[in-house]
């Protein structure tokens, strides 16, 4: 009788317990939760044996009203996973997410990602070095290295090489925790060392030469992404550039590099993704333009033999 009685929503929350809990990282276990409880308020009453394809279609639908195609995408994944397992166990006679159409919001308009180089000139150029650490200070190593917002506020004085003119990555630092703390990295791929100019060496051997082994540079309290975002945002309107975050840093950096003729496998590995797919798929829109180029330079080859 009591599998009859069982909710969906609290048979996804047992399976997120069982499953997936201390098997997947946490960020990736909070994504499991925030959508157990939009299940929970589409489906409040829906016991899991009577889960239909037409019933899982409509919560599919209800959750795209609000939520663009690629997020649909990834709520239908986490609970068709669920439900493949429901059914192999015997709560459902049917596969309820064969043939489901999966719909959404139109996606929103992307503002700017990246600055051209004329314009981080400008924002590098503004910044006040004169004290260290400071925020200014972790905008200009995000832009010159493209370290993830996380991997820059876990940098340590040992993470720094000077002699060698590299950065270690090897960890972040958990600044959604109220407690922080150093964490493991995104991926095994983001585990890498990433060269510097002897420009940022020389000016991070000067700053950090007194400076503990083993504390973070730039955490001292809390740290929140957005107060990078609106000292940023500050900058930006004080110069009349385009706005960007501090995750448009990385793209700033990434994409200037592939103007400059860098691969995109070096930059892939510089960016810590774990794959080129990433790379090519983020910047598709510079990569195709540096293709238009490259036509060119074809044609005015040929049409010199």
């Amino acid at each position: 009788m009591r599998r009859k009685q069982i909710l969906l929503y609290d048979y996804f929350a047992q399976w997120i317990e069982v499953y997936k809990d201390g098997a997947v990282r946490e960020r990736t276990l909070e994504k499991y939760w925030l959508s157990y409880r939009h299940l929970k308020q589409i489906a409040p009453e829906l016991k899991l044996v009577d889960v239909s394809r037409l019933e899982y279609q409509q919560i599919l639908n209800e959750f795209a009203k609000t939520h663009e195609k690629a997020t649909t995408m990834d709520f239908h994944h986490q609970l068709k996973a669920m439900l493949l397992d429901a059914y192999d166990e015997g709560y459902l006679k049917r596969d309820p997410t064969r043939k489901i159409v999966v719909k959404g919001k139109t996606p929103t308009e992307k503002k700017t990602k990246y600055l051209n180089e004329f314009e981080l000139k400008l924002l590098l150029r503004h910044l006040d070095l004169s004290k260290f650490p400071n925020f200014d200070w972790l905008i200009l190593i995000i832009a010159k290295t493209g370290l993830r917002f996380g991997e820059a506020l876990g940098l340590t004085k040992k993470d720094i090489d000077l002699e060698g003119q590299t950065i270690n990555v090897d960890k972040t630092w958990d600044y959604k925790n109220y407690a922080g703390g150093f964490k493991p990295t995104k991926n095994a791929s983001s585990v890498r060392k990433v060269s510097i100019d002897w420009k940022l060496a020389m000016q991070l051997n000067r700053v950090t030469q007194d400076f503990p082994e083993d504390q973070p540079l730039f955490v001292q309290k809390r740290v929140f992404n957005s107060t990078i975002n609106n000292l940023l945002q500050r900058y930006c309107e004080e110069l009349d550039i385009p706005v960007i975050s501090v995750h448009g840093l990385r793209h700033t950096h990434a994409s200037l590099l592939l103007f400059a003729g860098v691969s995109i496998a070096s930059v892939a590995k510089r960016l810590g993704h774990a794959d080129m797919t990433t790379t090519q798929q983020t910047y598709l829109h510079i990569i195709q333009e540096l293709e238009n180029k490259d036509n060119s330079k074809i044609m005015q080859h040929l049409a010199s033999l």
